[in-house]
């Protein structure tokens, strides 16, 4: 019976030590996969694979953001009991799917104007450097491919001694790529008349910086007036989230009642007039 206390010492002693080597372990081979995962030397494939479905998934939501519409009329109609919120946004769909290729377009445009100004300095250091033009014009062109689908036909005609200025200014008549057009006069006057092309492109390049200088302080002072619009068009989205903080129920007077319906139609018919209006007046400074 004295050896019964011992042994249960002695098997207690054992687990105990048995649960250490375990856990030291354990502790050794976390250790271990951390630093082969901060080395780079190996890396969970479970973790690759998610993270290029959250790449997938989140690109997949930058080129369908219109689709969000459909989500936010389906909560409005659970809400409010009717399908006129699906339906409202069924319609906007197409029109938010318009306005966002609109600024990708405007975003696409102004990338390629200042690519120009990249392309303008890249030649000057290329020409400054001892490089001839056509020379200097390839390595430019592949550096900051700025030209994209025009990109080939200058690079060809750089390379085969064809019609520079032509293919430059046929690049020009792309949005964006205005620019272009001056390194084609400048190309141009370099080749008839013997001046200087890297000096010419350089003030090329001053004065291209100088326009996108004063179109970015131009968007800055204009910043306050895109505030004021959706500041103003979230107004009646305010409103009705006061109204039902009171215990109004705003969306069931609109929905369901011919005073509410009629509301409904000419206040989305004056918020939209008065979007458009009031961007056709910021536009209007902006381009001016």
């Amino acid at each position: 019976m004295t050896g019964a206390p011992e042994a249960v010492y002695g098997a207690a002693l054992c687990a105990g030590a048995a649960a250490c080597l375990l856990l030291a372990g354990q502790g050794q081979g976390l250790r271990r996969a951390r630093v082969l995962l901060a080395d780079g030397v190996a890396e969970s494939p479970l973790r690759e694979r998610w993270a290029s479905r959250r790449s997938r998934f989140q690109q997949c939501l930058r080129d369908r953001q219109e689709w969000l519409c459909l989500p936010v009329a389906l909560v409005l109609a659970v809400l409010g009991g009717s399908v006129l919120p699906v339906i409202a946004g069924a319609v906007a769909v197409p029109v938010v799917r318009r306005w966002l290729r609109g600024r990708r377009l405007r975003k696409d445009r102004e990338r390629r104007a200042d690519g120009v100004v990249d392309l303008c300095g890249a030649l000057v250091g290329e020409l400054r450097a001892g490089h001839e033009p056509g020379q200097a014009l390839l390595v430019a062109v592949r550096g900051t491919g700025v030209l994209g689908a025009a990109g080939p036909g200058v690079s060809a005609a750089a390379r085969f001694g064809g019609d520079v200025p032509g293919a430059l200014g046929q690049a020009a008549c792309l949005p964006g790529l205005d620019g272009l057009a001056g390194v084609a006069a400048c190309w141009r006057v370099a080749v008839d008349g013997g001046a200087g092309l890297a000096a010419g492109l350089d003030r090329l390049e001053v004065a291209l910086r100088a326009e996108r200088r004063r179109r970015e302080e131009l968007r800055a002072q204009l910043a306050g007036a895109w505030s004021t619009v959706a500041v103003l068009a979230l107004l009646p989205v305010l409103g009705m989230g006061l109204g039902a903080a009171l215990g109004a129920d705003p969306l069931r007077v609109l929905l369901h009642s011919p005073a509410g319906l009629v509301c409904l139609a000419l206040g989305g018919l004056l918020e939209a007039t008065g979007l458009v209006w009031a961007a056709r007046i910021v536009r209007a400074g902006e381009a001016g």
